[in-house]
């Protein structure tokens, strides 16, 4: 996380460490629960779906991965989540180790592109979902 001295929040990255990404059996039941409650009982299916879609993409290879970054509305563009990120990629390359992410957004590619990453495919959603793009940084 990115905040000021007084705790105001600027931006927050999730990172998860490799072989860490994918929740277990037990987890999955566990938030049965709230993804219900996100997304109804009759969106279910295709939250499953999506899922299925995005884990069938994801790389076997152990990597960093970043499922979630975001930057307050006012401060994006001044370069508080790219400072933000750069950090953790920092460390990754200090460990010799690689990063993955998905982007949701195609305006998003370039900003990932300029922090080492590169475009591995299109993934298409089920159900006429968004495209996503999958980034490695090696």
């Amino acid at each position: 996380m990115a905040a000021t001295g007084d705790g105001r929040l600027l931006a927050a990255a999730l990172w998860s460490g490799p072989g860490c990404w994918k929740t277990s059996a037990v987890q999955e039941l566990a938030a049965l629960p709230q993804y219900a409650r996100v997304f109804g009982l009759r969106g279910m299916p295709r939250a499953g779906e999506v899922q299925n879609a995005l884990h069938a993409a994801h790389p076997d290879a152990p990597h960093w991965y970043l499922p979630v970054v975001g930057t307050e509305r006012g401060l994006q563009g001044m370069g508080v989540g790219s400072a933000l990120l750069r950090q953790q990629l920092a460390e990754c390359d200090r460990l010799g180790q690689p990063a993955y992410l998905e982007s949701s957004n195609i305006t998003n590619v370039p900003f990932y592109e300029g922090l080492g990453f590169r475009v591995t495919g299109e993934i298409r959603l089920p159900g006429g979902g968004p495209t996503v793009w999958p980034m490695w940084r090696g």
